[in-house]
């Protein structure tokens, strides 16, 4: 694919990651809020090309944390680690390295990313690689994505075909680390971004002499829903970067990882419902006029209706009551 062909958002998003933009503090190392930060001005100024560039820093988090490694230079990569029952990507080994066959679902990024971090089933239990996506085997099918919301991040399946890929870490050192779920706050993060995006038209609508009464409540709820989660992630952010690199004893580390997971469905929870709302009362303090006539607006608003979605509601708010018993705080009270 050429690159007139590549959606707008993944050209921005390759663009930030050319210039530098995209070089983000690694989560947990003191500079946890700049990072977390500057993915929701991304996402603000353009969904798609935030939530790229989201995928490319949390890749470089990984490398980091798991083998001691970081993203190299002109490298813009991807992390493709849904499972869903169907299509399977397999992994097996061949002489002394892995190859990957198959068909990987939900891959963001898909024409431009140049690696990715890929979850391939070995011995029918998922386990993360590091990809060369330059690599002839490697095809993105081009009938991937259906709404227009988020259509600009290039979300597609991919074939793999004998493609040579490096393990990264042994099968649980994706999933079994705090730093998975940093990662997933910096995900929220992304969403305030995209209901800031919403919300500027009633800001704008408000802040005129002649605003009504209406309007001024509507915004009011705006503000308390979004200037909460930013309050979420600012505190989200100390604890992470209080909690340390390591733990002392095993029971010091599944303690910390359920802490951390904690945390981060309560984040994500708080900003996925602020998110929400806003949508919901741009809409009725706005009306039809700006989704019908302003398509930056009427973008925003598809984008972040969908983009919200990758929180999955009562199934995460269960497991957040489930936790909530022991690492809830005010529960303990």
């Amino acid at each position: 694919m050429n690159s007139s062909d590549r959606p707008r958002g993944a050209a921005l998003a390759r663009e930030w990651v050319r210039t530098g933009r995209a070089d983000l503090p690694l989560p947990a190392h003191g500079d946890t809020r700049a990072r977390w930060t500057e993915l929701t001005a991304m996402c603000a100024q353009d969904v798609s090309a935030g939530r790229l560039v989201e995928a490319h820093a949390d890749a470089d988090a990984i490398l980091a944390e798991v083998e001691g490694t970081r993203v190299g230079p002109g490298e813009f990569w991807g992390v493709w680690a849904a499972e869903p029952p169907m299509p399977v990507l397999i992994a097996r080994r061949a002489g002394d390295g892995w190859v990957l066959d198959g068909v990987k679902a939900w891959c963001s990024g898909a024409t431009v990313c140049t690696h990715a971090l890929v979850t391939a089933l070995d011995d029918d239990e998922p386990r993360l690689f590091a990809v060369d996506l330059r690599h002839p085997g490697v095809s993105a099918r081009p009938d991937g994505w259906a709404h227009p919301g988020m259509a600009q991040t290039g979300t597609t399946a991919v074939e793999f075909r004998d493609v040579p890929a490096r393990t990264v870490g042994d099968r649980r050192s994706y999933l079994d680390r705090p730093g998975f779920w940093h990662g997933g706050i910096g995900v929220a993060a992304c969403w305030l971004g995209a209901g800031v995006a919403v919300a500027r038209p009633l800001v704008a609508r408000a802040s005129r002499p002649d605003a009504d009464e209406h309007a001024l409540a509507h915004l009011g709820a705006v503000d308390a829903a979004l200037g909460g989660a930013v309050w979420a992630l600012d505190a989200a952010a100390r604890e992470v970067d209080g909690a340390g690199a390591g733990a002392a004893s095993p029971a010091d580390a599944d303690a910390g990882l359920v802490a951390a997971r904690h945390r981060a469905v309560r984040v994500r929870a708080i900003v996925e419902a602020a998110v929400d709302d806003t949508v919901r009362r741009v809409g009725r303090a706005l009306g039809a006029g700006p989704l019908a006539m302003d398509p930056r607006h009427a973008q925003a608003v598809l984008d972040a209706s969908v983009y919200i979605r990758q929180f999955h509601a009562e199934r995460d708010l269960a497991g957040l009551g489930r936790t909530a018993r022991t690492h809830g705080g005010w529960a303990r009270g």
